[in-house]
């Protein structure tokens, strides 16, 4: 075998909630040259392949044209043989109904280096999503998960009487299509048409539904209800503690996909306050920002750093730029002691990472509120500098020149617009799948605009911090909102309000 031949890892994305995905697997997504993605991967998790990744989609729901097994498996012999990372990202668990174990085959046959990184099964998480426990002393003692496709005009191939003696919890996947022959025979079997029974539709995402009756009822209160693919059927007395035990749709965010915008190096934390509320996130990295090559205007500033009296930070992006740059510099850290102000907790928690602690936090995160406070606080005739984007908020400098300031506003960085990703995000919108997108700057607003040339914005709620940002969404046509104050707990808040009020 030849030593360019790649790998491939078999990976489980899980049931569709992002925050389901493997931390091992999130890792060799980031890590991969390909990847080749089906259709039950959650957008959630679409959303963290790296741009620069290469992808190819094998899958489609259910009704519409998928490529022929042999072919996917050949897809990945290509890709490794080429030399490529390769990464199968596969719903729920590789080997779970996933046909994992056929793709394997054509790898060991010639050779080729894999691993397999284990999901979480949509036959565990999304009743647990449900309030629904597979298994319960009092209820039963077994487990069972089943596969209820069939092919069309065949005959299941399930031995539903043994099924039926077992007791046990029935899981079947990917059978929401023939629900009523699949009761059928469990009641022909011998089971009674009073046993609960749950169909649960695009569980663990923004899109949960559960509809509960018996064995007898479920394919006409299914109907009723007009549930449709994805989604799995549980059969067993278990089914009758969903009320009891439900939560995910207590949480005020339940049922509602938000599209947060964020520079594609930083983890967002507004992200992590939405899914904590029960919100699907969607993550969709709008805007990079690229530090200015060949810099002397920034060289020169960092080597005088020891002049300053004060050094402002209006971004985690700068911060991180700024240290970067210093080392690159070669000059001594302990050269920088000035004072620090920066613009918003999340840029004072990117210098804790650094070992500085800001001096001043305007409560307001903006560069007029940063002005006025810095203004007030420096001593007179105080020499600041301030590594920023190359386009930054006049009025930041504006106030502490009035003040008799001295200021140098040094262009260290570039914000540049991605692409779109995976998620076809008009799509998404057209048909009322996002409730809104989280703005927290007029850069962002653009960015997403520019990366979405198709879409319609009239149909896009805009959750913005601040008037400038508002202005800016208003400005495309989008339905605008603001927070009350420019902080990320209070466009939170905003969220929670108008998803509650909708």
């Amino acid at each position: 075998m030849s030593e360019s031949v790649g790998k491939v890892w078999l990976v489980g994305a899980g049931p569709g909630d992002a925050g389901l995905l493997t931390r091992k697997g999130y890792d060799v997504v980031q890590q991969a040259d390909v990847v080749v993605y089906d259709a039950l991967v959650g957008d959630g998790v679409l959303s963290c392949v790296p741009r620069d990744v290469r992808t190819i989609d094998v899958g489609k729901r259910a009704a519409n044209h998928t490529m022929p097994q042999e072919q996917i498996s050949q897809v990945l012999l290509d890709e490794a043989l080429a030399g490529n990372k390769v990464v199968r990202l596969k719903g729920g668990d590789p080997f779970v109904f996933g046909r994992g174990g056929e793709e394997l085959e054509l790898l060991v046959e010639h050779g080729v280096p894999y691993e397999v990184v284990p999901g979480i099964t949509s036959a565990v998480a999304v009743p647990a999503y449900n309030g629904i426990p597979v298994t319960h002393r009092d209820f039963t003692s077994s487990l069972h998960i089943i596969t209820g496709h069939k092919r069309a005009g065949a005959d299941y191939d399930i031995d539903f009487e043994a099924l039926v003696r077992t007791k046990g919890t029935l899981v079947f996947l990917m059978g929401v299509r023939s629900l009523p022959d699949i009761m059928a025979g469990l009641m022909n079997a011998g089971m009674s048409p009073d046993m609960p029974a749950a169909v649960l539709q695009e569980g663990t995402t923004a899109g949960q539904r559960r509809v509960v009756a018996t064995v007898g009822t479920l394919p006409a209160e299914a109907e009723k209800a007009q549930i449709v693919a994805p989604a799995i059927i549980v059969v067993g007395g278990v089914c009758g503690l969903a009320d009891q035990f439900a939560w995910y749709e207590k949480l005020p965010l339940s049922g509602c996909k938000v599209l947060v915008t964020r520079p594609a190096e930083l983890i967002s934390t507004m992200s992590d306050r939405l899914r904590a509320l029960g919100a699907e996130v969607l993550e969709v990295p709008a805007i990079a920002t690229v530090p200015i090559q060949n810099n002397e205007q920034l060289l020169c500033a960092l080597e005088g750093v020891a002049l300053y009296d004060w050094v402002v930070f209006t971004s985690p992006s700068g911060v991180r730029i700024f240290f970067e740059e210093l080392n690159k510099a070669g000059i001594d850290r302990r050269l920088f002691m000035a004072e620090i102000a920066a613009l918003g907790q999340g840029t004072a928690s990117e210098l804790r990472k650094y070992g500085y602690i800001a001096d001043l936090v305007p409560e307001e995160a903006t560069g007029e509120a940063l002005g006025r406070a810095l203004a007030e606080a420096a001593e007179p005739n105080s020499k600041i500098f301030i590594p920023r984007a190359r386009i930054g908020n006049p009025e930041l400098v504006e106030a502490l020149v009035a003040a008799g300031h001295t200021v140098d506003d040094v262009p260290t960085y570039d914000t540049v617009s991605l692409p779109g990703g995976l998620v076809d995000i008009a799509a998404e919108f057209e048909q009322g799948r996002i409730f809104c997108v989280a703005f927290t700057s007029s850069s962002g607003v653009r960015a997403f605009a520019e990366a979405n040339p198709d879409l319609d914005f009239s149909k896009v709620r805009a959750a913005c911090i601040g008037e400038k940002t508002r202005a800016t969404a208003a400005s495309f046509g989008m339905q605008t909102c603001m927070s009350d104050k420019a902080t990320m707990d209070s466009l939170t808040a905003l969220i929670v309000r108008e998803f509650s009020s909708r």
